[in-house]
């Protein structure tokens, strides 16, 4: 792997993590249209590599949500301590500890079948598309709750959602996003819950996935290229979350939902046209 090649992956991941439009979908998309054969010649690296660049966007929401963060920590331990939720942040910090079990059960159990069965890109195409009209519907109803109002139930049905982005191109912040707009939260709400539900997944897969290639070794060479992607998902990270929640106060999601139907549309017409096949 080049250092241009994970400069490239880290700025779609940076920028597709946070924006919903599916950054595991664009990871799969992009060395697929560029022929980089690296990370599917080496398929135990490519999870590595993955979680490597999700370890970046775990540094971008931190650093913009650190304030929030430490006081959701401490609001989850004052709940806990005292076994009563008495306040929005310890009401929001439960609802985010909620949110975050269904994926890490369902992470746990169905991760193998998911890597071997849910990444071709005909798959990636249907499901941009279709997940898109899903955030467009959900964006037209009313926005009736700020984040203050979040509720246990919504952290319980968000992380229900989110189940569903383990699948490549599903878009985790799309599908969170998708799942709070149906709620009633309104637009900003929605992409601020999403992003602190970022927070405990992806540092537990990163603490987990990290320990195993401390245990099974690194191949050659790709030390460099991974602080390359790193950072590069880290500084785009912070740079899309600071877009997102700036154009959410003044407009809807639909850029998003037109941008998801135009590549989903326009993959379905390189494999209709033979440029590329449409599996791996």
């Amino acid at each position: 792997m080049s250092n241009l090649e994970a400069l490239l992956l880290g700025i779609v991941q940076g920028l597709t993590e946070f924006l919903p439009i599916s950054s595991s979908g664009h990871l799969i998309i992009v060395p697929w249209l560029q022929n980089y054969t690296f990370l599917t010649e080496n398929d135990a690296f490519n999870k590595t590599f993955d979680v490597a660049l999700h370890a970046g966007t775990l540094i971008a929401a931190i650093a913009f949500f650190r304030l929030e963060v430490w006081r959701l920590l401490v609001s989850f331990v004052a709940a806990v301590r005292k076994r009563a939720i008495e306040t929005s942040e310890e009401r929001l910090a439960v609802a985010i500890a909620i949110g975050t079990i269904p994926a890490v059960i369902a992470g746990g159990l169905a991760s193998d079948f998911i890597d071997e069965h849910l990444g071709e890109p005909w798959m990636i195409a249907v499901q941009l598309i279709f997940f898109g009209a899903l955030l467009d519907w959900a964006d037209r109803r009313p926005q009736r709750r700020p984040l203050e109002q979040t509720e246990r139930r919504d952290g319980l049905w968000i992380g229900l959602a989110q189940v569903l982005a383990l699948a490549p191109r599903t878009s985790r912040s799309g599908i969170t996003i998708t799942a709070a707009r149906f709620l009633g939260l309104d637009r900003d709400a929605a992409a601020r819950f999403s992003f602190l539900l970022l927070i405990p997944i992806v540092a537990g897969a990163t603490l987990f996935k990290g320990i195993s290639a401390v245990h099974e070794g690194l191949p050659a060479g790709v030390g460099g290229p991974m602080v390359v992607g790193v950072l590069a998902s880290a500084i785009s990270g912070y740079f899309a979350i600071v877009f997102l929640l700036r154009l959410v106060r003044t407009t809807s999601y639909r850029p998003f939902v037109i941008y998801r139907y135009a590549i989903g549309v326009a993959i379905l017409i390189v494999i209709a046209t033979g440029l590329r096949p449409a599996t791996f």
